[in-house]
């Protein structure tokens, strides 16, 4: 896992510390917010993308330089090696050419994603964030993170127990995908703030913040390639 400033000006880190900041002053949990560049590999889609351009190319042989015709009963009029040297090069080219395309352009690697799969590997990767960064060390069993992942434009709030015995899961759900709604409505970074400030408002109630209340994890944003 490898850690980086990112695309993020210092005003949007700013802005994302002080949501985290605002959100804690009302809850003693302990929010973490994380933008991942992607959660998964997905090297699949590529293969796809080359078979695909792999297939077109055969079509195109096929149809500029139709095959020779052989006569029946004919010994010397065996099919040119050049036909099937041009079929070979042409399908191997497509598909080095597609794997390629696919692994430089998000949108088409996606296009050939399942949703249920990307899902999966947000939700895997938050889990594993979750515990790399010892959200879940928290005195109180109280940390939450709340991930973004931009390759997917997805996100994911994973909680500790202690929250989710307090708020119960169906709230964190609920948050999940108001999360999610702005995430494809609004920047990565006014999402983050605007759930931060959320959560914090919805935890004020069942997790109030005591005040003998120590900061133990950091507000800074935390970006991962």
């Amino acid at each position: 896992m490898t850690f980086s400033t990112g695309k993020f000006s210092e005003d949007d880190r700013r802005r994302v510390a002080q949501a985290i900041q605002d959100a804690e002053s009302k809850t003693s949990a302990e929010i973490v917010p994380v933008i991942a560049r992607s959660s998964g590999r997905y090297d699949r889609p590529e293969d796809i993308v080359g078979l695909w351009l792999a297939i077109v190319g055969i079509i195109a042989v096929w149809y500029v330089f139709p095959p020779s015709r052989v006569e029946t009963g004919s010994w010397d009029t065996a099919e040119p090696v050049w036909e099937l040297v041009s079929f070979l090069v042409v399908t191997i080219a497509g598909f080095v050419v597609g794997a390629f395309l696919a692994s430089r352009i998000g949108w088409l690697r996606r296009l050939f994603t399942p949703a249920k799969q990307m899902r999966e590997e947000v939700f895997g990767r938050a889990r594993q964030v979750f515990f790399d960064n010892r959200v879940y060390r928290t005195v109180g069993a109280s940390g939450v993170l709340l991930y973004i992942s931009r390759y997917e434009r997805m996100a994911a709030v994973i909680a500790d127990q202690n929250i989710i015995n307090k708020l119960g899961q169906a709230q964190i759900d609920q948050t999940c995908a108001e999360f999610t709604r702005l995430l494809s409505e609004r920047t990565a970074v006014d999402a983050l703030c605007e759930t931060a400030r959320s959560l914090g408002q919805r935890l004020s109630g069942v997790l109030p913040r005591a005040q003998d209340d120590v900061n133990e994890l950091s507000d800074a944003l935390v970006v991962l390639d």
